[in-house]
């Protein structure tokens, strides 16, 4: 009986405790201890919940002992607390990038990327703050597919070229790029620690933009504060070394003597080192050239905002100096970034920002044969870098191009300086429930100052860079424009399943410039300190010999409206149509209408699939739309008078104005004519996102410039619409992000592209364009042409050496005749004769494929993440070889031919006449590489450590940069290019990207 009646009590014990209810209360904040207003709190499996005020606080009646409450807010993770007793609750959620990139910018508003029919890619802050990217373009290459970034230059500051999904026409291929809504030409304006997202449309979703869109879109959304948030100040800092990637392996003193003595043997002359045994390794150039170079950034932010309002400001300071000449070829970045928003009424918004940037850059002579590393590579190691005298080494009897490269940077005075302001305002007005106005006004201000001194200066005997009168550039370039959207947009859901959003807008851009500068000579004393305009004589007028416009004026009015829909949100269609029109082109061809649409089908939602355990998101789409091109130069429909003549008056030579180039006014629109189908898939309790898409652009009456016959006795050629390309490709991105507890994450994203580019037809009188440079007074090694991809090279293929005199008489030769040790050319169409006939394609400097690949892990208190990208199948020109008789020489030519059978691959020297210089397959190289650009490690302090300190967060990592490539190309850099649709990837002494090593500080306050 006792037994019985103690069970009794346990049980009501036990159901009274679990019945037992509490009134809860709490506070929910950010990570940073901030209140997060509009929290919801529902009480799990149950209806009961409530959300949080704009304290943070909530309090949330008849909770039972035991229960679980979930805790969600946009743009977070979702927490879950098992409630055990009544006690206040402070519930911190951490931020969800992942969800916060769900709210994707679209052009004139945003979607879910749910919603998104077109093909649509995000670039997180995250992902940029892990790379510490000197530019924007750094971040990119490899983070999205379909996107390749080739750099120009590895100069502090220098720019890169952005291709999104091939390159489609010879002219102007960049995309448009828009900050906050300003339009933006030079990203090195941009201050990527001040990026929230990086938005980019690749497919007809872009022609909501128009004409300037034809190339795909870059929006770049900046940090801001948010409403109800306390002013946050956060600093972020690092300091870093450069060092070169790599020193192209070059003949030491010893062995180049030896070579030398080869060649003057091999072509009859006396040897001109007759005691080799003394010579050692004698000066390697490259060492003297390359320097360990520091960089410094520093970044603060203070954000925050009040019920009705956001702000922040933010600036930012970088200093890097060159590789290369150091401080000769400085880049120095100072960048104030403000924002402010304002709800004057319910249905009343403002909004503005504003950006004030300075960049200092210091120039060296790169990527030609007169830079400095060209000089440095074909210098002589016999020579030392200065004489018995302390002079700088004159580089006697290596031709007119090779001079002393440190001469070189001692005499290289040229500078540039960049003030930008750039500006936004905004107005959004909500009435009758679902109508919003909206205007917008963005400006750009540039003022471009140029300097540039060259004294005196001899550097030996018959050099092209010798200076017999000193001179002094002063140039000073104006650049404004400004963008003026007003549209009105109409959103409303009828019963529930019907999703209409209408846009209806025009848009005005117009964009001037001004270009001043003159010539001065004779600086007095020859030095620096004097080298200016005042005091200097003879000043010439730039615009007087340059035959340019010294203004232009270009303007865009477009109208444009957009249908967007949906139906139960799994059925979703975008249509879009756009009336550009142009200045550049003449009255009859100004105007041109553009029409696009996409449409989606979001199979997940489908009753079939809604209690699959496998698919979290099953979304197909497809778009189609033409897009127009106006990229050209001002008023090539019309003759000006802007060449320049000369002219005899009084027997005396004068200069003046003539016709410019031929006019043409027939010239149109290029349109390109863009197709996309993709999936986008979430699987496996959304761990692993994946994205898949085809696409082709066709890019027809393209922009062309034709070559013309001099006999017409007038200006430059006239524009034409010459020419049709395809781009074609797949991409295909995979991502899997999975917290397998508390303590760890890990995250790994993988992307390809593979890209198919084919010209498909050129309306010229030869039926192809040239372009780019190899060697002295050869013909452009790069064309265009119908059946090849966009810029191939053109030039002889080899079929080995010639072994013996017996092989040379029972082959073709062409003017230079050959002797055993040359290389032997394919006769193509059997004549007999190798001449300019036999010319064939030997390769492009477009990728096959692009890929990247991210790794992250998060342990506790330290996070790491690695990122590497790969070019696979493209071709780079190795031309940074003059080939003069005494000028340096690779370690290649110790495999030379030496005598019958010793090599087949590699020909002998001389310092006669061979044909071995001629363009062909011996100078074109696999450009293919794979790089890791970015490792991090860094360490984040326990919370505990700084709760008695006004720091929320602070975090130290180490980081390296570009820390190795693997590669068969024999240069600097695989990524060398001059960015030239018809000329890129010829490298003629390509500025290396820099190896850097960084350690660096992100403190929240």
């Amino acid at each position: 009986m006792r037994q019985t009646l103690i069970k009794i009590l346990a049980f009501f014990f036990v159901a009274f405790s679990s019945a037992q209810t509490i009134d809860l209360s709490g506070v929910v904040q950010d990570e940073t201890g901030f209140p997060i207003p509009g929290a919801n709190i529902i009480v799990k499996n149950t209806s009961k919940g409530t959300t949080t005020d704009f304290d943070g606080n909530f309090t949330l009646a008849g909770v039972e002992i035991g229960n679980v409450i979930s805790v969600s807010y946009i743009g977070y993770v979702t927490q879950e607390i098992t409630i055990s007793s009544n006690q206040q609750l402070t519930i911190q959620l951490k931020e969800d990038l992942a969800q916060l990139d769900e709210v994707v910018v679209i052009g004139y508003g945003t979607q879910t990327k749910k919603e998104v029919t077109g093909a649509v890619s995000v670039v997180s802050s995250e992902s940029i703050e892990a790379l510490k990217p000197t530019r924007i373009e750094q971040a990119l290459q490899g983070q999205v597919a379909g996107v390749n970034i080739t750099s120009q230059t590895g100069t502090p500051g220098g720019a890169s070229t952005i291709s999104i999904r091939g390159v489609s026409t010879n002219g102007d291929s960049r995309p448009l790029i828009l900050v906050d809504g300003n339009v933006i030409e030079d990203l090195s304006v941009v201050n990527p620690g001040d990026i929230e997202s990086i938005n980019i449309l690749k497919d007809a979703t872009a022609g909501i933009y128009g004409v300037r869109a034809a190339n795909g879109v870059v929006l770049i959304k900046t940090k801001t504060g948010r409403k109800e948030m306390p002013i946050t100040v956060e600093y972020n800092a690092y300091y870093g070394i450069q060092e070169t990637t790599r020193k192209i392996p070059l003949l030491n003193a010893t062995e180049y003597a030896l070579l030398v003595n080869e060649a003057f043997a091999a072509g009859g002359s006396a040897i001109p080192f007759t005691d080799v045994s003394s010579l050692g390794v004698g000066t390697d150039w490259q060492d003297e050239v390359f320097e360990t170079a520091p960089m410094t950034n520093h970044n603060i932010m203070f954000k925050g905002g009040g019920k009705k309002s956001t702000y922040s400001y933010s600036g930012s300071f970088l200093n890097q100096n060159g590789i290369v000449g150091g401080r000769k070829s400085a880049f120095r970045r100072f960048t104030n970034n403000a924002s402010y928003s304002l709800d004057f009424l319910d249905n009343f918004k403002f909004n503005a920002g504003l950006t004030l940037m300075r960049t200092n850059k210091k120039n060296l002579p790169e990527n030609s044969n007169s830079s400095v590393l060209f000089n440095a590579i074909n210098m002589a190691p016999t020579f030392s870098v200065r004489d018995a005298n302390g002079r700088y080494t004159l580089a006697e009897g290596l031709g007119g191009e090779v001079i002393n490269p440190l001469a070189q940077i001692d005499d290289t005075y040229d500078y540039s300086k960049v003030v930008r302001l750039s500006g936004n305002a905004g107005l959004s007005y909500n009435f009758l429930d679902h109508f919003t106005a909206q205007s917008n006004i963005q400006f750009n201000y540039s003022e471009v100052d140029s300097k540039v001194f060259n004294p005196i200066a001899f550097f030996g005997s018959g050099k092209n860079s010798n200076v017999e009168r000193s001179s002094v550039f002063e140039g000073l370039n104006y650049f404004r424009d400004y963008t003026f959207d007003a549209f009105i947009k109409y959103e409303n859901t009828f019963n529930d399943i019907h999703k209409v959003n209408i846009l209806l807008g025009t848009s005005v851009f117009k964009t001037t410039g001004e270009f001043t500068g003159a010539t001065g000579f004779d600086i007095v004393g020859n030095i620096e300190a004097n080298a200016n305009l005042e005091q200097a004589s003879d000043i010439e007028n730039i615009n007087r010999f340059t035959g340019r416009n010294p203004t232009f004026d270009s303007r865009l009015l477009s109208y444009f409206s957009r249908l967007q829909y949906d139906y139960k949100g799994k059925y979703l269609l975008s249509a879009v149509i756009r009336r550009d029109g142009s200045t550049k082109f003449g009255p009859e061809n100004q105007f041109g209408y553009f029409p696009s649409g996409s449409i989606g089908w979001v199979a997940s939602d489908e009753d079939f699939l809604q209690n699959n355990n496998f698919f979290d998101l099953l979304k197909f789409r497809a778009s189609y739309g033409i897009l127009g091109n106006d990229r050209i130069p001002d008023y090539r429909y019309v003759s000006l008078l802007n060449g320049e003549g000369t002219y005899i008056f009084n027997d005396q030579e004068v200069i003046g104005t003539a016709t410019g180039g031929i006019a043409n006014p027939e010239i149109r629109w290029e349109k390109q004519k863009t197709f996309d189908v993709g999936v986008d898939m979430r699987i496996l309790d959304n761990k692993v996102d994946i994205t898949a898409d085809y696409f082709k652009r066709r890019t027809e009456d393209l922009l062309v410039v034709p070559q013309v016959s001099g006999l017409l006795g007038v200006g430059g050629a006239p524009v034409v619409n010459g020419g049709v390309v395809d781009n074609e490709g797949l991409e295909f991105a995979i991502g899997y992000s999975n917290r397998f507890n508390d303590n760890f994450k890990l995250s790994v994203n993988y992307n390809v592209t593979y890209l198919k580019n084919e010209v498909v037809s050129v309306n010229t009188d030869d039926g192809f364009l040239v372009g780019g440079s190899f060697g002295i007074s050869q013909p452009a090694p790069s064309r265009m042409e119908a059946g090849f991809p966009l810029g191939y090279f053109y030039g002889y293929q080899t079929a080995g050496v010639f072994q013996n005199q017996a092989e040379i008489d029972a082959s073709a030769i062409g003017d230079i005749a050959p002797q055993p040790g040359d290389l032997k050319y394919v006769d193509q169409n059997n004549d007999g004769v190798i001449n300019l006939d036999d010319r064939v394609d030997l390769g492009n400097p477009l990728p096959d494929a692009t890929m990247g690949m991210n790794v992250s892990l998060e342990f506790k208190n330290f996070d790491f993440s690695a990122y590497a990208f790969a070019s696979i199948g493209n071709e780079i020109v190795r031309n940074y070889e003059r080939g003069q008789q005494l000028t340096n020489r690779t370690i290649s030519y110790l495999d030379r031919w030496t005598g019958e059978g010793t090599s087949n691959s590699f020909p002998r020297v001389s310092n006669g006449a061979t044909p071995n210089g001629l363009f062909s397959d011996f100078y074109v190289e696999d450009g293919s590489f794979v790089r890791l650009q970015n490792i991090q490690l860094g360490y984040s302090f326990p919370e505990k450590l700084l709760e008695n300190s006004k720091v929320t967060s602070l975090r130290l990592y180490v980081s390296s940069n570009n820390l190795f490539t693997l590669t068969k190309y024999k240069g600097f850099d695989p990524t060398a290019s001059s960015g030239a649709p018809i000329g890129g990837g010829i490298d003629q002494g390509f500025y290396p990207s820099a190896k850097t090593f960084l350690f660096g500080v992100n403190v929240k306050l």
